[in-house]
């Protein structure tokens, strides 16, 4: 009897995959979409280098070698811990986590509570659920309960090692020039850069013409930015494990807005290509932003920031040389830009503190 692979797929792409498999490995069973779920292919075959042949198929976004199969049953479940004790070293930390399809007469998390405790008496490990040495994983279709042992996972979204982004974003406010013209485009805009802001997760965005405008026009680019906001919020409320907020949005002159973050003592960045690169100002600007209570980043619109306002900025960047961005650009290319110098100055810190 060969061994069995739990195959996942973007859903609507596990049939291509399953006839690759079929191809790389002739004398394989593949089940595509068992029990009527996409995104699966389940495998099962007797050659030695099926992994690695199932591994090098693009379309195949993840391949969980099985352990052991059983009843999904919970009290048959749990009798697996025998089998995957054995794989968990005493100082090694482990987690459970199941993926259930289908109905029972129990959940996920009664799998997770009831395998992990038996693992633990078996092994004395340690449970981590954030960053395991090694995660159980249990892939239950129908009746049938899957279980595997894993490393913990390589492409993490969190890890200890990755500094968080909005020790930046969290300071910063956006003033953002409005797009001005014909009320769809004014829409289009405006839903672009409220998706931005809210993707970044900033302090404020700040909507700040520098004279006097068709006020339909900015109430159609306005609807758009709350539309854009909208959208980006809902989606970060179910991925991410932390409470999302929505950014603040106001509109002010652009003149005032500059007048009362200098007063303030706020640290004032405009992208514009007049300025020095990031690579001849990167070093000096991230410690400043570390140590700025606020950063305020101008964006243009159409038009650049007013060329008299360069005066009273603390610095005045070039993004990227002989290139200037699209309206709906500035937000995610200045502070992609700046948070790469800003992360680079956070490590050097660390390392000297070695």
């Amino acid at each position: 009897m060969g061994k069995k692979f739990i195959v996942k797929t973007q859903r609507g792409m596990e049939s291509v995959a399953a006839n690759y498999i079929k191809e790389a490995l002739s004398n394989a069973e593949v089940w595509t979409s068992p029990m009527g779920y996409s995104g699966l292919v389940l495998v099962e075959s007797e050659d030695e280098t099926a992994l690695e042949k199932i591994q090098e198929i693009p379309e195949v976004e993840r391949v969980i070698p099985v352990l052991a199969e059983v009843p999904a049953v919970l009290d048959e479940i749990v009798k697996t811990a025998e089998l995957v004790a054995p794989m968990i070293g005493e100082n090694e930390t482990f987690a459970v986590k199941t993926k259930r399809r289908g109905k029972h007469d129990f959940s996920s998390i009664d799998v997770n509570r009831a395998l992990g405790a038996r693992i633990q008496e078996l092994t004395k490990a340690d449970v981590n659920l954030s960053w395991p040495d090694k995660v159980v994983q249990v892939e239950i279709i129908g009746d049938r309960a899957y279980v595997s042992v894993v490393p913990g996972e390589e492409f993490r979204k969190f890890t200890p090692d990755k500094i968080d982004a909005r020790k930046l974003f969290r300071k910063v406010t956006l003033v953002q020039m409005p797009y001005w013209g014909d009320y769809r485009a004014c829409r289009s805009f405006g839903e672009k850069i409220g998706r931005a802001a809210q993707a970044f997760e900033v302090r404020e965005l700040i909507i700040a013409p520098k004279e006097k405008m068709d006020a339909y026009e900015l109430m159609e680019f306005i609807r758009g930015v709350k539309v854009g906001q909208e959208s980006r919020y809902q989606i970060q409320m179910e991925a991410y494990p932390w409470k999302v907020e929505k950014v603040p949005i106001s509109v002010w002159d652009l003149y005032q807005v500059v007048r009362d973050k200098r007063r303030n003592k706020r640290l004032l960045i405009i992208t514009d290509p007049k300025g020095p690169t990031l690579a001849e100002v990167g070093k000096k600007l991230a410690r400043d932003m570390h140590y700025a209570k606020e950063v305020v980043i101008f964006i243009g619109s159409r038009e650049g920031i007013p060329r008299g306002l360069f005066r009273f900025a603390d610095y005045v960047v070039d993004l990227a040389p002989y290139l200037t961005f699209a309206t709906e650009h500035g937000i995610p290319a200045a502070l992609v830009s700046l948070w790469e110098v800003y992360e680079e100055f956070l490590r050097e810190g660390e390392e000297d503190s070695e």
